[in-house]
């Protein structure tokens, strides 16, 4: 793998409309982001990604963008920004915005022209096409549910393609004049200083273009769009292009939306000459999905977390660096999902951190992660704000599930769980805004805040700073950044072991991933205590126990990094 001069580093998502709100409208905003960096700084964060903050009518909260080139009033001004990338800057923080270029909002000027002339122009910068008898072109059903094609306004028999929502029209990139409009809104971004991108939704841009049926998966006699991408050639000519007219020129750092990808393709994507420098490592996070819907989704297990995870490092490491994640803004919170009803704990929630940081990847972090923050309880629909979780709603109402059941099912996915304010303290609204938050606070934040763990060295913020200074730690750094990760034990279970090899320094990573209490031998030396959940961070390295010569006791949950003997 080519070393990269952000390998070693430490990333963090912002969702900005709940990170810090300044003004107390609710909405949290520029100037509140910017209050908060010497807290990213102190965690130990070089690099921070926030999520759409262009003009837009939030139909799915700023993912459809009115405007590219403008910011919403609801987070501030262009001046707020330039004073964001400037104090960033003096922190050596690099900031990293949402680059949404598949679609745009039916309120963008292109696609108000197409409707006016869709066979002008800008009718070419969309996907307009003539239903098929009186029906839609194809049985692609959209991520959001229901068809993909919506009539064009104003237009009997023309219809328009959206892979998300019925607001969201997909941008026709088969058109160069579009793919220039594209890279130059690029250029402008980074020529203000913004060190790069995340790319949503990137691998959508390529349609199988004869737009033909697929055999259904659903009685809505549809088929998810998704199938639609196995066929679609060529998307990494648009993706290459797009590096060497746009990013290349400015070193910009990108990262990659990727849910679909060919493992054969990865070099493609994240090698020496790929499009990107790195995507996410969704892995862990396509367990237990079902074609039918959220409503019949599994429940992941351990040993299925630790073999996804194996199974990913196994086939990225020697090609490139990806990021590891356990939350994001489109995932339900990390602790809530991956460890077992009734057993999140805080040293729980640290062994689950620590494991993400330990694998080989660039560790990105999502906000509230660093102190634990769990899903939300839903009582009413009426309480949900994504339009992802009210279709799923509905999927499981018309699949016979009750109402009480049907919320049940979709409160522990919904993207809403990730989206409620950042607890800080205490305070009403969790110290999140001084009005009334848009989205409602979780009830755990009088108990789950950043003030009540900044001093407390036994705290998961407190752990999740040690790991992050660890990686950057002259001693063991190399291991962590680069070592070969070796899975170790790896059919024991509910329990998840591996090494890291690195040039000077041997590491092996201990999970105890249960409750009870079990023994594990090992073989090696052990010279130190490198990371123990289990402790106060103050006495990490201390001298081991002679009786754990015979044997490691680990206590439920524990999580341990040793320095052993090569």
């Amino acid at each position: 793998m080519e070393k990269k001069w952000w390998h070693g580093k430490a990333a963090y998502q912002i969702y900005p409309k709940s990170f810090c709100d300044s003004n107390g409208d609710g909405i949290g905003d520029l100037q509140g982001i910017c209050g908060k960096l010497d807290y990213l700084k102190d965690l130990g964060i070089d690099l921070v990604w926030i999520s759409p903050i262009y003009q837009s009518p939030f139909v799915d909260q700023g993912y459809d963008i009115s405007d590219y080139y403008a910011l919403d009033k609801a987070f501030g001004t262009m001046e707020d920004m330039d004073r964001l990338l400037a104090e960033a800057k003096k922190r050596d923080i690099r900031i990293i915005m949402d680059l949404v270029v598949n679609h745009c909002s039916d309120q963008h000027e292109w696609f108000k022209k197409a409707i006016e002339d869709p066979y002008g122009p800008y009718g070419k910068y969309f996907y307009i096409l003539e239903g098929r008898d009186g029906k839609v072109p194809c049985n692609w059903r959209s991520y959001f549910g229901g068809s993909v094609w919506d009539k064009l306004p104003g237009h009997d028999n023309l219809y328009y393609l959206h892979m998300f929502a019925k607001e969201q029209p997909d941008l026709n990139w088969e058109n160069p004049l579009l793919r220039e409009e594209i890279y130059r809104m690029i250029r402008w971004w980074l020529e203000k200083g913004v060190a790069g991108f995340r790319l949503d939704a990137i691998i959508n841009i390529k349609k199988d273009l004869r737009f033909k049926d697929f055999p259904a998966d659903r009685e809505d006699g549809m088929c998810s769009c998704s199938q639609m991408l196995k066929y679609a050639k060529g998307v990494h000519e648009f993706l290459q292009e797009m590096k060497e007219k746009a990013f290349k020129p400015y070193g910009a750092f990108t990262i990659g939306e990727l849910f679909d990808f060919r493992k054969e393709e990865l070099k493609r994507y994240i090698g020496t000459e790929g499009c990107f420098e790195s995507i996410f490592d969704f892995a862990p996070h396509l367990l237990g999905g079902s074609g039918k819907g959220w409503y019949d989704r599994k429940k992941v297990t351990p040993d299925q977390y630790r073999d996804a995870v194996f199974a990913s490092k196994a086939f990225s490491q020697d090609t490139g660096m990806m990021a590891n994640i356990i939350e994001n803004h489109d995932e339900p919170r990390g602790v809530s999902h991956y460890l077992p009803e009734g057993e999140v704990t805080e040293e729980s929630k640290k062994m689950l951190g620590g494991l993400m940081m330990m694998a080989v990847g660039l560790p990105f972090l999502y906000q509230g992660q660093e102190i634990g923050m769990t899903n939300q309880t839903f009582t009413d629909i009426c309480q949900v704000e994504d339009i992802s979780t009210l279709d799923e709603y509905q999927v499981a109402l018309d699949h016979g599930l009750s109402r009480e059941e049907a919320l049940k099912a979709v409160a522990r996915m919904s993207r809403d769980n990730a989206r409620t304010p950042m607890q800080w303290d205490d305070s009403p609204h969790a110290g999140f805004t001084a009005g009334k938050p848009w989205l409602k606070e979780n009830e755990n934040y009088r108990e789950v805040n950043v003030k009540e763990q900044e001093g407390r060295e036994d705290s998961v913020l407190s752990f999740y700073r040690a790991m992050l200074k660890l990686r950057k730690s002259v001693e063991y750094g190399e291991a962590i950044v680069y070592g070969k990760q070796i899975p170790w034990m790896e059919k024991e279970k509910e329990f998840m072991a591996f090494y890291r090899k690195g040039e000077k320094r041997q590491l092996l990573v201990l999970a105890n991933f249960r409750k009870e209490e079990r023994k594990v031998q090992v073989k090696e030396e052990i010279r130190r205590i490198v990371a123990d959940n289990c402790r106060k961070v103050s006495a990490w390295g201390m001298e081991e126990p002679k009786e754990w010569k015979e044997g490691l006791l680990l206590k439920g949950y524990q999580f341990l990094v040793l320095d052993v003997t090569p």
